[in-house]
């Protein structure tokens, strides 16, 4: 299994997972024609995609969708709340899912789980491709039990950091908009990021990326710094999925 971030963000989210012959896109909070110059860097296209996988509604993970999977046909999987909340076109081909029940896409299990986000019907998932495990989590406002559960015992992980919360409350967003991104409801912290993973087990991580950083409120280097202190001295890396690049392939051997 391998996985990859077309870029992470406010302004866009997408990633890339493949496992064997199957090749499945995570969000899409770009244009087509941007989808399209990022996948190249990658030397891929939007023919080589079997899927298109929604975390939720918000438009920098979604706005993309519809336009992608009419012109390229392909399948869209989401929950049915995320598809009665979307508002960017009809989906031709919906798959709708239960956030409580893994399902399969050719060589990919995908386990997904609900989390508390101000949205209508939130999941994030686990990819198994009957020998690694590769967990993806953004987009979370509190820790729950079931999220730690899910998150337990993962080969690669795509971790939430969105904010540094003195640079939030110091920041330029209005007071309504930080105490959201702050909010149970809202996006997790550097500190909360490095309590999850204080509370799984992360002896078989092979890759730790910190995604969906702020732009304004925090910094790549104070992420990874939060990150690092829980995990210490590891034998894999930890780095960061930034906006305008995304992250290139990591592997999990």
């Amino acid at each position: 299994m391998r996985f990859a971030s077309l870029g992470s963000g406010s302004k866009g989210n997408a990633t890339l997972v493949e496992a064997g012959a199957t090749r499945v896109l995570i969000d899409c909070g770009f244009s087509c024609a941007e989808v399209e110059k990022r996948l190249a860097r990658l030397a891929l296209s939007p023919e080589d995609l079997d899927a298109i996988l929604v975390t939720h509604e918000h438009s920098d993970h979604i706005a993309g969708v519809a336009r992608l999977s009419r012109r390229y046909r392909l399948p869209v999987w989401m929950t049915p709340g995320t598809e009665a909340a979307h508002k960017g076109g009809d989906l031709d081909h919906c798959q709708r899912i239960n956030s409580h029940c893994a399902f399969r896409i050719g060589d990919l299990q995908v386990q997904p789980f609900p989390v508390p986000h101000d949205a209508r019907e939130p999941c994030q998932f686990v990819f198994d491709d009957g020998r690694r495990r590769l967990g993806l989590l953004t987009d979370v406002g509190s820790i729950t039990r079931h999220l730690l559960q899910a998150l337990d015992h993962l080969d690669g992980l795509i971790l939430e950091c969105n904010h540094d919360p003195q640079m939030l409350a110091d920041g330029p967003y209005p007071p309504r908009l930080k105490q959201r991104v702050g909010g149970p409801f809202g996006h997790l912290s550097n500190q909360q990021a490095a309590e999850i993973l204080d509370n799984i087990n992360t002896d078989r991580l092979q890759h730790l990326v910190a995604a969906h950083i702020s732009e304004k409120n925090n910094r790549p280097a104070l992420a990874l710094a939060s990150l690092a202190a829980v995990v210490g001295e590891s034998s894999f890396g930890i780095l960061a999925a930034d906006q305008p690049a995304g992250m290139p392939w990591l592997s999990l051997d």
